[in-house]
């Protein structure tokens, strides 16, 4: 039986904020205040200047366990309570209600560069920061050449730090902890720091943790880091954890409300609708394999785009489109209406929508945005509407995607599974010639 690693019971946390201090008390206001706190119990209220104080409720009756070398994802909105969470695990934080068990040592990882003296070179803040995350000076040693190469700084590593870039002390802060070695890691938003080709490096340090066996919990707004890392996810939403369960199906709840990214977009007023003088754009929407508007996509199932439009002149022909970009920036392809129906075919006055339909096992896993737009011979751009919804594409770990049974870093805009073959043919044994001995 596997043995478990954490152990949250309805685990609460209160924060007591004062939302106005009582101000200065004048000669005049003392002379005064008899009367003013007279007539406030008159009334019902507090007395002048008295401090009022709120409180903010960061997580409530929030109860799960984890089992030793699970990697979880914890996703939610800002102010979800992912953060006050991974602050009351790691010790930081007290909670006000419940309980929480920890078996194994733990090592955290909220806030990059902490620690760090900006006076002090990049070795002495190696050291340091080391120390004040848990390692011992000889695990620092030990691992100090592969901490420097990790974070990419050999020329500068007895420079003072105040001297880096900001993305050179945040590379140097990253590697030093995550070669920590603990049974425990706490990780939130660590992909946040450096540029796009170093959050990709630290992705990759992060599968390794997982990989060796080690408990983590990861906190992200990355939701491909999170379905790639974990297979297990907790969604927080105003301190409660509304959904635990496989991540793909976690994501694709989170996705699916208001909170993730926008599947559908209606244009009511046509006065403020994307609009040439032939064509006048009303709506884009994004639908799943059984027609519903949905954020999130299984890599393996079809899907739809469909554009709703008016034609406010009649007589032209018309070209309505599709631009796909991924999270980068970087334009997928583009998808042209080939209706036979309608191609180069005057189009009258009237509504229409137009659909594409893409099939399954083609997209990369990622978010893409779609931009929207219609074309007049010429030709002439009608409308064209950038980034007009946006959907997540969520790759499975099942093994019957294009992925198969790798579970590595998949590179590509695009990710067609192809079909393979492999033929076969045993080697022969080949026979030594006999030589009669006279």
């Amino acid at each position: 039986m596997t043995p478990t690693a954490i152990r949250a019971q309805q685990l609460g946390k209160v924060f007591h904020i004062a939302a106005r201090r009582a101000k200065y008390r004048t000669l005049r206001d003392s002379l005064a205040a008899p009367w003013q706190g007279a007539l406030a119990r008159l009334r019902g209220g507090r007395g002048a200047g008295a401090a009022e104080e709120t409180v903010f409720t960061a997580l409530q009756d929030v109860s799960f366990e984890i089992q030793s070398g699970e990697a979880v994802g914890i996703i939610g909105r800002n102010g979800a309570g992912k953060s006050t969470l991974l602050k009351v695990l790691s010790r930081i934080t007290e909670p006000s209600a419940g309980a929480v068990e920890i078996h194994g040592r733990v090592a955290s990882l909220l806030e990059v560069g902490t620690g760090f003296h900006l006076e002090l070179t990049g070795r002495e803040n190696v050291f340091l920061n080391g120390a004040i995350l848990g390692m011992r000076k000889a695990e620092i040693e030990r691992k100090f050449d592969e901490i420097v190469a990790f974070a990419e700084v050999e020329r500068f590593i007895d420079t003072p730090v105040k001297h880096y870039s900001s993305g050179m002390q945040l590379r140097l802060a990253f590697a030093v902890a995550a070669h920590l070695e603990p049974e425990i890691l706490l990780i939130d938003e660590v992909l946040a720091v450096g540029d796009a080709r170093f959050q990709k490096k630290c992705l990759s340090k992060m599968q390794d943790v997982g990989q060796r066996g080690r408990t983590v919990l990861f906190v992200s707004h990355n939701m491909t880091a999170v379905t790639r890392l974990c297979r297990r996810c907790l969604l927080l939403q105003d301190g409660r954890l509304i959904k635990d369960g496989p991540s793909h199906e976690v994501v694709g709840a989170y996705l699916h409300t208001d909170l993730g990214t926008t599947a559908a977009r209606e244009w009511s007023d046509a006065g403020k609708a994307p609009a040439g003088p032939i064509a006048r754009l009303r709506a884009v929407r994004v639908r799943n394999h059984e027609g519903q508007v949905s954020e999130a996509i299984d890599i393996r199932m079809p899907l739809s785009i469909e554009m709703s439009y008016e034609v406010l002149r009649p007589g032209s022909v018309l070209m309505p489109f599709f631009m796909f970009y991924n999270e980068e920036g970087l334009l997928a392809f583009a998808a042209n209406d080939l209706d036979p129906n309608w191609r180069r075919r005057p189009r009258p006055e009237g509504a229409y929508r137009s659909t594409v339909k893409i099939p399954g096992n083609l997209l990369a896993e990622g978010t893409l945005f779609v931009g929207a737009g219609i074309t007049s011979e010429g030709p002439v751009v009608q409308f064209y509407e950038g980034e007009a919804v946006a959907f997540h594409v969520i790759d499975s770990l099942d093994g019957n995607s294009a992925r198969g049974d790798y579970a590595g870093t998949m590179m590509g805009v695009v990710r067609p599974m192809f079909q393979w073959s492999t033929k076969f043919a045993e080697a022969k044994r080949s026979l030594a010639p006999v030589r009669a001995s006279l």
